[in-house]
This record gives structure tokens, sequence and C-alpha cells, in this order.
């Protein structure tokens, strides 16, 4: 079920995005850079998340395809310990009941200890890009700026980032260079 449920909600987070993106060119369209960029980091935060159900939903098929491995021992299997903690370290990060269900039934299963060791990573054996994906920290501007291009492009708006502004140190465009006479 976990599994389904989050298929379910990546699917429909991309629609929302999309129709999002579409809000986001209008602004750009109309000068409003500061409202897009303020919008585009929800996107992009968005985009992560729908990353990071796409990870633990593999994780999940993983849990599933080697359910016989689990039921053998109260000790995580090594072949299972990143599937194991990631799956925990996303149940509490990642809104859907059903891993949460699968949380409590390795609990029974592994104990509150490796529960607590994995949805605090002290072993380091959550997936990295799983991590990464979760992170709470902002997007950085380069980033930012990727995605408004990205967005202007599909909507064929013309739109350059300030940073691109701040770095034209291209020569002149080929003019007539002419000297200006001073006034005293």
């Amino acid at each position: 079920l976990a599994i389904n449920r989050l298929r379910f909600l990546q699917a429909k987070q991309g629609s929302l995005n999309t129709a999002a993106r579409r809000d986001i060119a209008m602004l750009l369209k109309s000068g409003k850079v500061a409202s897009a960029t303020i919008r585009i980091e929800s996107i992009i935060r968005d985009d992560l998340h729908i990353e990071a159900m796409e990870i633990t939903e593999l994780f999940c098929e993983v849990l599933y395809a080697r359910a016989g491995l689990v039921d053998q021992s109260q000790e995580v299997n090594a072949g299972l310990t990143e599937a194991v903690s990631s799956v925990i370290y996303a149940s509490t990060r990642i809104d859907v009941k059903e891993l949460v269900r699968i949380r409590e039934m390795l609990a029974g299963r592994y104990g509150k200890e490796v529960i607590n060791s994995a949805m605090n990573n002290k072993d380091d054996c959550v997936n990295a890009k799983l991590l990464q994906k979760l992170s709470v920290e902002p997007p950085s501007k380069n980033l930012v700026n990727m995605y408004l291009k990205e967005v202007a492009a599909a909507y064929h708006i013309r739109f350059v980032s300030q940073d691109d502004q701040d770095n034209d140190d291209s020569p002149g465009s080929g003019g007539i260079k002419e000297s200006v006479p001073l006034s005293p």
C-alpha cells in the first residue's frame, strides 16, 4: 500500500507543480521576478520532495521483495540496512501514514534502538540522496535561477537573471567609439 500511495502522491504533486509553473511563467512575463523567485523556491522544494518519495518507493519495493529476510531475524540483515534505515528516516519526513505503519512493524521486529538510530541517521546508514532531498536547507541561488530560466524557456518568455546581468563582462556590441567632451 505504501508503494501505491507514494506513486499517487508523486503524480498529484507533479500535476500541481505543472500548474504552478504556468503561474510563475505569467509572473515572469509581467516582470514580477521577485514574486516568481519566491514561488519557484516552493516548486524546487516540491520537486525534491517528489524525488524523495521516488527513492523511498524504491526502498519499499526492496523491503517487499526481501520480506523473507526481514522475517528471518531480529537483527537487520546487512543487505537491508540502507533500505530499512532510509524508509524509517523518510517515515518521519514524508507525510504518508503507510510509512508510519511500516516503521511500527520494523520497530516490532528490530526494536526501538534501531528505529531511533535510523530516524536520526546516527550510523550514517540512510541513503545520501534521500538525505539531500529531504534536507531543510533553502535551495541555492544558482538552482533558483536555473529553474526560473527553465520555466521561462518552456513558456517562450525572455528572462535574464540578476546574476547573469551582474556577470555581463562581455565587450560592447561593436558600437562606434566617440570621445565625449567634458564641460568645464
